[in-house]
């Protein structure tokens, strides 16, 4: 009966940043000259003699025990408040998908209670009569982004359109407010990456190609966020420690890869991508960073140049130095749960999510042998406090922060819609369209103009912020009400249609589309062409075009597209990036006041040069950075060429399905069960039936896995357009899977590509369970057993029922210089 159920499955289902690399090894050019390195210095009032004083007492008293405690920072996902009471960690943090009680729309009541929790146990004297409270970090990257009801600002892309630095200082102090009122006292911002390649997908996350403006952000968003360091005195109860992050170079990586290898020379290195770190060091950044990628073939996690003698040498920096999600255990030599070689590099903290138990095990016994030398423990521990110290975290003059009347406060939702308007950045007003008239009749359109999600993009609730809806901020609006609100007050009307179709001709339509939500890894692209989920926007402008409606495009995105087809069907063209939750702010730059006035006029212009085609990084650009036009500019954008630039075809991944913890453009992971299927984003998931459970989990790096586990007769899918793989046939190719087998089970498991399937339980069942491990067919196989690799839309198929469970890494095909066996084709 179970063969006889999973086959029928089967014929149901059928029918109808590659895996984490190995630890690289210094390559020999990756040489800090600290000479060539701006000079900068932590404030003298980051800690002053008494101060220094008490941390000389203390770590007198101090257990071995307790010292490495404070070089490990756990997740609130795997750590409890009572393991501190056998574990002294130093830290504890909340990931993009961690939420208190494994709730991530918890309200800040909640996490200042959870916050408290902690705390509370760490401040218990042991044996020696030490207590040492914990420092709580959270990635509050656009506002205090983890919970539901604060105040969402742009994406720091959107804010670097503004070049307003005072308006980033009240956005740091409006955030630190909101982050102290749900009790925490440390965020992992700003960032400071210098992006050159789009296709990265973390560039929203970057002010501007311009390291000037990036070091001007630094500046004030380091002052906004903890107010300017008084000496003798803590930092206030509304104020919070700023990360200066991610050191170095993140920006820089090649190929615009997350995680990957900034293959540049000293020079610019420091010209492009440190400048924002002397200023955020001056202005009195309490931590920083490190970065998970490399610099010419060495991981920064283990570049005593770079932390030692760059940081904390030329850049005079006296706080403390964390590492980045599990990114010590890329380090050459090194894993997640043992690696002295940070340490020894100048890492003070590592961030060691759910490797910590571990990690403290083999850093006490290095300690204690010699590996990590007593002064250099002493030094880390030493920063760790001076951090604590300056946040009035110890009991004697503990600040209290917990404020919750703070989060989405009136007055800071005010801030927030006044960075949308400074944000937007007008590309193309030809007849001079907007601002829209009063009195006009308004017809929304496109998938961004009410959806939260969208504009507010990653990092928001969850890592992804693919799950995000209105009821998360019901103190936002979307860009739709915003509009429909701007349009009746100025005696006109609006309706929405998402698909613009109309029965009463509108005198205007405002088609609003852009990307999905998108973080890190997910967010990475092989080329900057502009490739909807669905083929529908640019069929909208023209249809509106053609009725004789004059359309406004305003595009939602975390990086400049190639748009040229988009530009060229709209009458007028709006950048707006990812605004946040104050859609409305849209609204007070598009729409004008009854008196025919606009409320507000664009000021924004470019932070990043926008593509004239789809290659990069962008040489030849169709707007230049500083680019925006406003309604003074009388302007005629002509039409634009449409011409790719590049074979986008051949750049859309044929070749590799799954790599990065997601499925790689254009392909994309569903999974299905008798019930039918389901796309699977960030989120865990459950098939139709229930039979089929999928999530996130670190193998290598953070969330580069997907785990599933079967219940019963299901299959997970990686399926997308018609592919022709008839090039690989013929040049001896094979479908490979890297993933590790959880539990191989008894019952059947089929492999299929091209909806033909043949039999792999006896692979599953020779693999190491427990391990990661490779499987590889040759594509002959399945074109052996009827497969049709000239149109191949199942790429890669997986079914199985109920005892197996996997976590698939990566798949891919790949060329073979082996005689590998083919299994036989399933019945």
């Amino acid at each position: 009966m179970r063969r006889t159920a999973l086959a029928m499955a089967t014929a149901l289902l059928l029918g109808g940043t590659a895996l984490a690399t190995a630890p690289e090894g210094d390559t020999g050019a990756a040489t800090v000259h600290p000479e060539l390195w701006p000079a900068a210095k932590s404030p003298a009032a980051i800690t002053d003699a008494a101060t220094e004083a008490r941390i000389d007492a203390l770590m007198a008293r101090m257990t071995i025990e307790q010292k490495v405690g404070q070089l490990i920072q756990a997740d609130i996902s795997t750590v409890t408040p009572q393991d501190l009471e056998t574990y002294p960690l130093g830290s504890i943090l909340a990931g993009g998908n961690s939420g208190p009680n494994g709730n991530e729309r918890s309200s800040a009541a909640d996490w200042a209670a959870l916050v408290g929790e902690f705390r509370a146990v760490s401040l218990q004297p042991q044996d020696n009569g030490v207590a040492i409270p914990i420092i709580f970090g959270v990635d509050a990257v656009h506002g205090h982004n983890n919970i539901p009801g604060a105040t969402l600002f742009p994406h720091n892309i959107g804010l670097g359109a503004a070049h307003d630095p005072e308006l980033i200082q009240r956005i740091g102090a409006v955030t630190a407010a909101e982050i102290a009122g749900s009790g925490i006292e440390w965020t992992f911002a700003p960032t400071l990456a210098v992006p050159q390649d789009l296709r990265w997908g973390r560039s929203y996350e970057g002010y501007s190609s311009d390291p000037r403006l990036v070091a001007d952000y630094a500046r004030a968003m380091v002052l906004g966020l903890q107010g300017a360091l008084v000496t003798g005195r803590p930092v206030g109860p509304a104020h919070v420690a700023a990360t200066a992050k991610h050191y170095l170079a993140d920006g820089g990586t090649f190929e615009g890869k997350d995680q990957g290898d900034a293959k540049i020379g000293e020079d610019e290195l420091i010209a492009k991508h440190a400048q924002g770190y002397p200023a955020a060091i001056d202005a009195g950044a309490l931590t920083v960073m490190a970065s998970f990628s490399s610099w010419n073939g060495v991981k920064t996690h283990g570049n005593k140049g770079l932390l030692t003698d760059a940081l904390k040498g030329k850049m005079g920096f006296e706080g403390f130095v964390v590492g980045d999600w599990n990114g010590h255990g890329q380090v050459a030599g090194c894993s997640v749960t043992d690696c002295a070689q940070a340490v020894n590099a100048g890492l003070d903290m590592y961030m060691a999510p759910d490797s910590w138990k571990g990690l403290y095990e083999s850093t006490l016994r290095e300690a204690k042998d010699g590996t990590i030398g007593a002064e250099r423990l002493d030094d880390a521990v030493r920063r760790i406090l001076r951090v604590k110290y300056k946040l009035g975290l110890f009991d004697t003059d503990h600040v209290d922060r917990g404020d919750v009347a703070a989060v989405g406060a009136p007055d800071h939702l005010a801030v927030a819609r006044e960075a949308v308007a400074k944000s937007l950045v007008l590309l193309k007003n030809n007849g001079g369209l907007l601002p829209i008239k009063p009195g006009a009749k308004l017809l929304v359109a496109g998938p961004g103009a009410d959806n939260m999600a969208m504009q507010a993009g990653g990092w928001t609730i969850s890592w992804q912020g693919t799950d995000v809806t209105h009821d998360d901020f019901p103190n936002g609006q979307t860009i739709w009400e915003g509009l429909k609100q701007a349009a009746e007050a100025a005696g006109g009307s609006a309706i929405l249609s998402a698909d613009g179709s109309f029965t009463d001709k509108p005198d205007v339509a405002i088609v609003v589309f852009g990307e999905e939500p998108y973080a890190e890894f997910q967010g990475d692209v092989p080329t900057l062409d502009y490739q909807p989920a669905e083929a529908t926007d640019l069929a909208t402008l023209k249809k509106l075009k053609a009725a004789g409606v004059p359309v406004v495009a305003v595009f939602l995105s975390g990086r400049p597209l190639f748009t040229n087809p988009e530009i060229n069907a709209a009458d007028a063209f709006v950048a707006a990036w990812l605004p946040g939750s104050q859609g409305a702010g849209v609204a007070d730059v598009l729409v004008a006041r009854a008196d025919g006035k606009a409320a507000k006029d664009f000021t924004g212009t470019l932070p990043f040069a926008w593509p004239a085609d789809a290659r990069s990084p962008v040489e030849k650009p169709q707007f230049a950075v500083g680019y925006g036009l406003t309604y003074a500019d009388d302007k005629t954008v002509p039409t634009l060429p449409e011409e790719l630039g590049v074979d986008v075809a051949a750049m859309m991944n044929v070749e590799n399905f799954f790599a990065g913890g997601r499925a790689r453009a254009p392909w994309t992971l569903s999974i299905a069960d008798a019930g039918g299927s389901r796309q699977v984003e960030s989120a865990p998931l459950d098939s139709s039936y229930g039979l089929l459970r999928t999530r996130s989990v670190d193998v290598h790096a953070q969330e580069d896995g997907k785990a599933f586990v079967w219940s019963g007769p299901a299959t997970f899918n990686l399926s997308g357009p018609v592919a022709d793989m008839t090039r690989q046939l013929n040049n001896s190719f094979a479908l490979r899977l890297d993933w590790r087998i959880d539990a191989a089970g008894t019952a059947p498991v089929t492999l299929a590509l091209g909806g033909v399937p043949l039999d792999i339980g006896a692979m599953v069942r020779a693999a190491p369970v427990g391990d990661v491990s490779t499987l590889k067919v040759p594509l002959r196989c399945f074109a052996d057993a009827g497969a049709n690799l000239a149109r191949v839309d199942y790429a890669v198929s997986v079914t199985a029922d109920k005892g197996f469970a996997a976590t698939l890494l990566g798949a891919r095909v790949e060329a073979v210089g082996e005689n590998l066996p083919c299994p036989a084709k399933a019945e």
